[in-house]
């Protein structure tokens, strides 16, 4: 997944999957959190003032279906790398690759 800290608009965006057209939002915060959907995919996540924030990426995790701890890495490690966009690749549990 890709993620880019804006620090000037201090806003966070989780790109999940590649680009193109979204046809749906789901609000998981009235205020800080957005996330645009496509074909019922979950497409992106927007966080404002992310640093203060960040709980809401496990309620959308919990609410979309989504790793909430692939979420938070994608976030952190776009904030310790502002204004520049990050890739992050996160393997399957331990668990869950042995089964």
């Amino acid at each position: 997944m890709k993620a880019d800290y804006d620090s000037r608009a201090d806003a966070l965006l989780i790109e999940l999957l590649g680009p193109g057209l979204c046809d749906g939002a789901v609000e998981v915060d009235d205020n800080y959190c957005h996330v645009e959907t496509r074909k019922g995919r979950v497409a992106s996540i927007e966080l404002l003032d992310p640093s203060d924030h960040l709980d809401l990426l496990k309620r959308a995790a919990d609410r979309l279906g989504l790793d909430a701890e692939a979420l938070l890495a994608a976030a952190e490690a776009a904030l310790a790398a502002p204004d520049r966009p990050v890739t992050v690749e996160v393997g399957k549990p331990a668990s869950a690759a042995a089964a």
